[in-house]
Formats: C-alpha cells, structure tokens, sequence
C-alpha cells in the first residue's frame, strides 16, 4: 500500500449537538449564568439575532434573506429588559479580577460600519469604526473618539439611529466571495503575532478568554483582520480530541476547558470561536449541521447532526469558516492529531462549503438556491487539495456512479499541470480490499485528467482520488472519492505496472521537453507485433525507451525496443513476442545537460492481439540508447543518410547505408550478431566502406538471416547503431579485408567479392587518391595503370596464392608499400 493512501481525513465529526443531553454529552446550547460574578465586566449590547420575536421584531423570511425589521418606534423601551431574559448561546465565562484589570489596560479597537448613528455598514469594509454605549436610548460616544473622521457622504441617515442598529442581514447569497474579501489584504503581520502571542499566553498560564481575545488583536486595524487573529489562534492552539472523539477520555466541551487543555473536539473551536468574536465585537454564530468527515463514505445517507462551526457577519455580509477542519488532520488508526494548518477553511465560499458541511438551518448554506438534504449527500465531497490546485469536475457530478459496458470514467479539467494517482477498494459490507492500480486506466494532459475504472467483478468499489502540483516532490493529497457500483463486469486482463500511474505523455513530460504524440492515454490495439512511437519535441533531448510484460523478462525486453533520438523528434520501434498488455514507458533528459539522469515523460499501453513476433526475430542485444542518424551523428558532421531510421531491411542478404562526411572525420563500422553458424571468415568481412571525397557507402553482404547490429564509430567514438533486419536464405561471401590504410579514403569497383578463384586471371579496379602508385600482389607484383577516369586497373593473375593483396605507394621516394586490403583465393578444387 502506497504512504499516500493513508492520507489523513480531516477531524469534525460525530461530535456534534444534538437537542437534549446529558452534561458529558454535547449540548447545543449553553446555559446562561444564573448568578453575575461580581467581577463580571459590563456587558456590551448585543445585536439582535435574525429571527428574534417580542421584541419589536418581527421575521420577515423570503427564502432568502431574512430581515429584522423594527415595526414600532414605542417598543424599543422594551427592549433590553426583554433581552436580558433572552436565553443566550454560550454561558459567561468565569471573569477573574486580574482579567478584568488586563483588559482596561487594552486598548478597545472600533468596529468596521460603526457610526454615531448606529452600526451602518461601509462599502470598503475598512472604515473607522466605534463602540457605543445606550443609556436611556441616547448614544453616548467615548470621549477618545468623538474627533474621529468618518466619510459617510455616501451613507444615508435613517430617522431613528436604532433602524440602522437593528437591522440585521440574514444570510443571503448576496455577499462578498472569499477573493474579494481579502483582495490585497496579507495576514502575515496578523499570523506571526498571534502565534507568538499565543505561545507567551500558553507560557504564563492565562486561559481567560477576555485576555486572550485583547492580546491576540493587538495592533489591528479592522474586522477582517480581528476574525483572522481569532481564527489563527484557534488553529495554532488548539488540538483535535481524538482519544475524546474514540470515548478513551472524557471529551471537552466547555471553553475554559478547551482553552486549558488545549483540546476540543468541533463543537469545542465552534463555541470559543463564538466567544472570542464575542469580546472583539464581530456577531458571529456557532452552526450545527452535518459535516462530511471521519468515517463518510461516498453516497452516505445524512442521519441526525455531527459537527459544528461558525459563520460570522463582517461589513453586513455572513462568511462561514471550520476553524477544526483548519487545524489540522487526524490518524484514528494511529489515535494522533497532526497539526497540518489548512486556510480552506477560513471564509470559504459557500458554493465549496456545502460540498461537504450540512448546517441544520436551511439559512445557513448562504446560497441563493439552498441545497437539499438529498442533494449534499449525492455531492461529491471535494478537500481543499481540489480547489488549489484548480480543479474541475467534469464527470461524474455526483458521488456515486454505475459501469456502463463493464467500465466507468471519471474525469477533470486543470488548470494547472498536476500529478494524480488513485486506489481502488472492493467493498463487502464494513471490509475494503484495495485492488490493483491495474483496473485502473489513468490518463493525463496539460488541461484534463481522466480515469478509467474497469472492476474485476460485479459489486460495490470506493475509488479514491489523490493529486500534487506538477513537478512537486512529495506525497499525494486527497481529492475526492466515489462509490462505484458495476453489475456485470467485463473481461479484462490485468494491465502491466506503469511507473508513472498515468498513460501517454504525462504533464512532467511536456515540461522536460515532449511536445505531442498520435498517441494519447487510451490502449493502443496492435493487430501485428511490430509497432513504432514518434514523439515531437521542442528541443534536443536524449531517450531510454522500455517494454514490459507479465512474461517477458528483462533480458528479452531490452532486446525489444530500439530507441532514436533526432533535433526534434523521438522514435521507438517496438516488438511484441506475446501476445496482451504492455508497458512502453519514455525516459527523457536535455542532450545538452551532459550526464545527468533520465527522467519519466510517458507511459503507452499497447495490446498486441495477434501476430507477435518470433523470438529469433527480436532486435540484437548491446542496442544502444544511440539507434538509427540522429544527434550525436549531426554533432559529428554527418548528413543525409540514405536510410534516416534505425532499422534496414536487406534484399536477399545486402543492402547500402550511404551519407554525407562533411568533416573527413575517421569513420570505422563493425557488424554484429549474437549467434551464427560456424563460419569460415569473421563477421567483420560482411561489411565493406568506400571512400568517395565526402560521400561514404557503408555496403553490408550478409552471410545468413537474422538481425545484425552495425556500429557506427567517428574518431574512436561510437555515434550510433543500425538495425539490419536479414529474413533471406542467401549466403553471400565475404568483402575483401581491410586495414586501416584503407579508411583514408578509397573506392573498391571491382571485384566486390573477398574470394578469388584460384588459377585465373582477375581484374582489378579502383579509385585512391594521393597516391604516387597501386599494386597488385599474388604470385607476382603488378603495376596498376591510372586511366582517365583517375580509377586504378589492371589484371593479376591468382595462380596458387592464397592471398591477393592491394598495396600503395604515397610518393615517388617511398621504398616501403602499404597495404590496403586482401582477397582470399580458394583452393583448387582435387
């Protein structure tokens, strides 16, 4: 099992409200003090929550928005007394008189809309902001801001301030997104002295909620940046409960307890998240709903209530965040919270959060269009990990999914090049068995991804999705997973191991180079055993080509693909020896970058489904990455190659290789086989080079079928490698054998054959430049005539030598003959 299948799941869940408990239980609402603490500070006044009735309000809901009216400028007398009787949320916390003695010493920061006429909300969302005390209904400023200065030309001034102050926004899909909300607005200043801060708290022991909720928004300058200090400080100093959640321990629910611990479970973060907003006046509200978290499966059905969070009002418009899921992640295998800072989940869109929180008021989905019950548990629950990476989901747009023909698909769009892998489960009840990344197609281009899924048999499968950015080392994060049901599976075999998960060029591929393929993800059918792979690139890059099987083993597999690397394009010729599913996986690095490692650019599934080639016919082992004209042969000054690719087929037994030597540089050929018959003349007889100015012929006489392998090396260097592919029965004789006065430059016309027949007379003729004479030796020595076609020729007789030697002389002075090459006579037949 990969380490990225045991991905962390985020920590919510099943912790959550429910309408009656006990006092271990979770309660959904706390009960209000029944005594005042004499140290308690005076309470600030409250706005009015939406729906909130006897009181002057009535609840005007259209669906969707709810709007706290004021009917009766007579009632608001009435008022406070009624709410002080109201039931509140949360119970005051204990308030200790040092505490108290800590926030006078605080500065008290305004809050953003608030003006001398009330609480009227700013276009900007940063304004300068008051707090106001009502006494008898007069608004009393305090005296530290009276001179503050407000632009409110824009602003429209209700008859009676308590409008304004009463009006309260019920959640509506009119709101600012996350990216408007924070446009230009960077919290590093903000994160950087909370958690500092937060550490100096933890330090001294302080666990009011009063002192810690001053300390931590010290220095800043609006709402936003408030709710950022409370949220990081959730996050940085607060830890999923999980041996609470598993029923080790007892849990923690109160927030004194939750802040002294230093553990909650959701409803723990949802209620001091509350409080703290509470002391730094930003309304908020704790949410109770259903959260796709700790034990969800795709498709699950939504029964009662099990996580908790907040939405918050920040210049008129509700904004939701998870400060438990931004914590962190936790391992219930391994019973540990890892504390894994997560910003998704701090004023997430709401057209992303329903994705995977469900409140128990329709209101608070924030959507102009509420989803239903049913619909969020066919949504598919997509992390994080999906939305930054910008991620698409084209099909299937619910959880669950049914094969159609045996398969199913599973596809997104990308914006950015991405990595993906995935599992595959076989469920049986409450049991999981993880299949083979075989039944697994994965397909990967710069702007989508693509997932084929072909079970094994009929049934219930999970298939869970994991994706990185591009070119990013690292583990896989969890995307989104989907409940795959197939009713009558297809014959398939199981595929080969791809290196790369994906099929055709991945997205690392196209960044190191490749360019585009005929090719894409999808298996390629081969009706024969040969097969050939060209790849555009944007620049020069080298190649190692491989091929795997189940049956096929490294030693035949190397001797199965042959790879050729030109300025602008790759080729792999393959063949197939069996029949059914292989691997042809792509390895590239720049031609510049000299010696350093090859990495994975693609990876084609290929299905021979008959004819495969015979063992005997598989390409000659020692195949060197260097097949067929390309880099290294232009870099060395040779051009237009008779035969451009990497295999030559011969015609009953020959065949010439010809090509441009514009450098004169020393050029030597050798030919190989691994096996032959027994032979009287080594292999290196079959081949023959002429020397013709600039233009050389490389011409190959085979002595059996078979595959041969030419080696072509410039200046002692090795440049590169020709196929010569033999399948006719014709036994041709060896050239002459040469030396290596012969590579400076000559021409053989006549005769071709290395074997001379005894007791006869044979001509000779052929082209050597800068020479001062020619000779020919066999019984006796002959001079060699130069005719007016500057080519050498004359007759020698064989008699019983055994050799006929070819020798010159470079100048008139030179005593000594060199020479070029010899003929083998026969022997006379008896």
């Amino acid at each position: 099992m990969h380490l990225w299948h045991l991905f962390l799941r985020r920590c919510c869940c099943c912790c959550c409200h429910s309408q009656t408990q006990d006092e271990e239980g979770q309660p959904s609402k706390r009960k209000k003090s029944s005594t005042k603490s004499e140290h308690e500070l005076p309470k600030l006044p409250k706005l009015p929550r939406a729906g909130q009735t006897n009181t002057g309000y009535d609840s005007d809901y259209d669906g969707n928005a709810e709007i706290i009216r004021v009917i009766k400028n007579n009632r608001m007398k009435e008022e406070e007394p009624t709410r002080n009787n109201a039931q509140t949320v949360t119970s005051q916390p204990s308030r200790h008189k040092e505490s108290r003695d800590n926030l006078n010493k605080l500065p008290r920061l305004p809050r953003v809309g608030q003006t001398n006429n009330g609480y009227v909300s700013d276009d900007d969302g940063n304004a300068e902001t008051f707090r106001v005390k009502y006494k008898n209904m007069v608004i009393e400023e305090e005296p530290t801001r009276r001179n503050a200065q407000i632009d409110t030309s824009q602003l429209s001034k209700p008859k009676d301030s308590r409008d304004n102050l009463n009006k309260l926004i019920k959640p509506q899909s009119s709101r600012k997104l996350f990216q408007e909300l924070i446009a230009n607005t960077d919290f590093s200043r903000v994160d950087t002295y909370v958690i500092n801060a937060g550490k100096e708290l933890k330090r001294k022991k302080i666990y009011s909620v009063e002192t810690i909720a001053q300390t931590i928004i010290n220095g800043t300058t609006n709402d936003l940046e408030r709710l950022r200090a409370v949220w990081i400080w959730l996050c940085d100093n607060i830890e999923y409960d999980v041996e609470g959640f598993l029923g080790i321990t007892k849990k923690v629910y109160s927030p004194d307890d939750v802040i002294r611990t230093g553990k909650a479970i959701c409803s723990g973060y949802a209620g001091v998240c509350l409080q703290l907003c509470n002391v730094v006046d930003i309304e908020c509200r704790e949410v109770s709903g259903y959260g796709k978290g700790i034990g969800y499966e795709p498709g699950q059905k939504c029964q009662g209530t099990n996580h908790a969070w907040n939405a918050v009002n920040l210049g008129g418009h509700w904004h939701l965040l998870d400060s438990c899921w931004g914590a962190g992640t936790s391992d219930m295998d391994q019973r540990v919270f890892n504390k894994c800072y997560n910003e998704f989940y701090f004023l997430t869109d709401p057209e992303k959060f329903i994705n995977d929180h469900y409140p128990a008021e329709e209101k608070w989905q924030l959507l102009e269009r509420p989803v239903s019950l049913k619909e969020f548990e066919k949504r598919v629950s997509k992390s994080a990990q999906f939305y930054r990476l910008g991620l698409t989901l084209i099909h299937p747009k619910q959880c669950s999914l049914d094969t159609e023909n045996g398969e199913a698909t599973i596809s997104m769009g990308l914006s950015e090049p991405a990595d993906f892998t995935y599992t595959i489960y076989q469920c049986n009840g409450s049991k999981k068995t993880e299949l083979s990344i075989s039944r697994g197609l994965l397909t990967i281009t710069k702007s989508s991804m693509k997932l084929r899924v072909i079970p094994p048999t009929a049934g219930s499968f999970e298939v869970e999705l994991f994706a990185r950015a591009a070119g990013v080392a690292g583990s896989y994060s969890h995307l989104c997973s989907f409940l795959l049901k197939c009713a009558k599976p297809k014959p398939f075999e199981d595929l080969p191991e791809n290196p790369s998960l994906c099929w055709g060029i991945s997205p690392d591929g196209y960044a190191r180079g490749l360019r585009s393929c005929e090719y894409g993800g999808e298996v390629i059918e081969l009706r024969s055993g040969r097969f050939e792979l060209v790849l555009q690139t944007a620049r020069p890059l080298r190649v190692i080509c491989s091929l795997s099987h189940k049956d096929l083993d490294g030693t035949l597999a190397k001797r199965c693909v042959a790879s050729q690397a030109e300025a602008d394009k790759l080729t792999c010729s393959v063949l197939c020896p069996y029949t059914g599913y292989y691997t042809l996986s792509v390895y590239v690095r720049d031609y510049e970058s000299g010696n350093g490692n090859h990495k994975s650019a693609a990876s084609f599934l290929l299905h021979c489904t008959s004819n495969p080639v015979n063992l005997n016919e598989l390409f000659p082992p020692d195949l060197s990455s260097k097949c067929g004209p390309g880099l290294t042969t232009t870099e060395a000054g040779l051009s237009q190659f008779s035969h451009t690719g990497a295999i030559v087929t011969a015609q009953q037994g020959k065949c010439n290789i010809t090509f441009q030597n514009q450098q004169d540089i020393s050029l030597h050929a050798v030919l190989s086989k691994e096996q032959r018959k027994l032979s009287t003349y080594p292999l290196s007889r079959y081949s023959f080079v002429n020397y013709d100015g600039s233009m050389v012929t490389i011409s190959i006489a085979l002595p059996e079928p078979g595959s041969y392998l030419l080696h072509l090396f410039g200046n002692s260097t090795h440049l590169c490698d020709f196929i010569i592919q033999n399948s006719s029965d014709i036994s041709c004789p060896p050239f002459p054998g040469t030396y290596s006065t012969w590579e400076k430059g000559g021409v053989l016309l006549e005769p071709q054959s290395g074997l001379l027949e005894p007791l006869s007379w044979v001509r000779i003729r052929v082209k050597v430049a800068g020479v001062y004479s020619v000779h020919a030796k066999a019984e006796e020595t002959v001079d060699l005539e130069l005719n007016n076609r500057q080519e050498w020729e004359g007759k020698v007789f064989t008699g019983k030598a055994a050799q006929v030697q070819l020798m010159v002389r470079e100048n008139e002075n030179s005593v000594q003959r060199m020479v070029l090459m010899y003929f083998d006579v026969l022997k006379p037949q008896k």
